[in-house]
């Protein structure tokens, strides 16, 4: 079994609880097999995320999961129960390309569409994107493939909507 991903402190205000989420490592990608997103209850075994998936695919920033409760007191997602309308984006910025290995100039490339991201930071930093239904798509996704097409980056989109597949 891999180790689980590094825990990312409580975001500031609200009661957080931490909701975690097993899958299956990809091969080539970082080695954790658990993450741990923060969330603010919205029932007694349902609560809405608060931050952005590094790793975990079919979720996004502003979904309710539904989860249980271990005997160890660890909440456990078992699915997602109302979608936010938000995607989730992750850019890994090439090393040797234009960019070089820096989130900030992802974050300056991506900074007029306002998105809000998180890094994380191993050897190249991984930088997730919460993009909104009401960004423009088609404009995010352009600038996306440009930055794969001129080797600053490459990216994957761990959860999409169906507004997001049709811009």
């Amino acid at each position: 079994m891999s180790s689980p991903a590094p825990d990312r402190g409580a975001p500031a205000g609200e009661h957080f609880i931490k909701i975690w989420f097993k899958f299956l490592p990809r091969e080539g990608w970082l080695p954790y097999d658990t993450e741990g997103l923060w969330g603010v209850a919205v029932g007694p075994d349902a609560a809405r995320l608060s931050n952005v998936p590094f790793l975990q695919d079919g979720v996004a920033e502003g979904d309710v999961v539904r989860f249980t409760t271990g005997p160890d007191g660890l909440r456990w997602a078992t699915g997602r129960v109302e979608a936010s309308g938000n995607c989730t984006v992750r850019v890994l910025p090439k090393p040797r390309g234009p960019l070089g290995p820096s989130a900030r100039a992802v974050y300056d490339r991506l900074a007029p569409f306002g998105l809000g991201g998180e890094t994380f930071s191993t050897d190249l930093p991984l930088v997730a994107f919460t993009v909104p239904a009401s960004a423009d798509l088609r404009q995010i996704k352009a600038t996306l493939q440009l930055g794969e097409t001129e080797g600053w980056w490459s990216f994957e989109v761990g959860c999409a909507t169906d507004h997001w597949l049709a811009a």
